[in-house]
């Protein structure tokens, strides 16, 4: 039996809480994002479309699937379709010896799919203040499937649609 590291996601109102305990006000704790790492790209999803986040995981690839799909895994007896973030967003494979991708299973549509990624960061609110459309100069690739950018720590953080990133189609 294989063994998973998992996480089950937090709700909306306890990771308000726990912000609201680091000293910003609950209701300024903005919305709430996973952050995650995609090529060394920051990106964020919406906390609350996050069912599990996953270690490595046996992925078993599936015959004339898209490119984009990695394959499927099995999370307690359900079939997850993984898509590969990496080629999903039109980036570089994995060096060789890479770390295995971690798997962020989100709902869409009443079905589970795993979006995998080089690494998943933390929980943490953020601040329409900080938040700016698409930059022209975004690839247009991005731009499908971005919600627009925040500024964090000095860095720009992308959000991930997750509509757009599980709408892809024959390429």
């Amino acid at each position: 039996m294989q063994t998973q590291t998992q996480m089950q996601a937090p709700n909306q109102a306890s990771m308000q809480q726990q912000a609201a305990r680091g000293g910003a006000p609950a209701e300024d704790a903005g919305i709430v994002f996973l952050t995650l790492t995609v090529a060394g790209k920051p990106c964020a999803v919406p906390a609350l479309s996050v069912r599990d986040v996953l270690g490595p995981q046996t992925i078993t690839r599936i015959p004339l699937a898209p490119p984009e799909v990695a394959g499927s895994l099995n999370l307690r007896g359900r079939i997850v379709t993984a898509i590969d973030l990496r080629r999903r967003l039109g980036l570089g494979p994995r060096e060789p010896g890479a770390p295995a991708p971690m798997s962020v299973v989100v709902e869409h549509g009443g079905e589970l799919y795993s979006l995998l990624s080089d690494a998943v960061g933390e929980v943490v609110p953020l601040h329409a203040r900080d938040a700016a459309p698409n930059p022209p100069t975004l690839d247009p690739l991005w731009r499908e499937v971005s919600r627009g950018v925040h500024r964090q720590d000095g860095r720009l953080l992308i959000v991930l649609d997750i509509e757009g990133v599980l709408a892809f189609g024959p390429m």
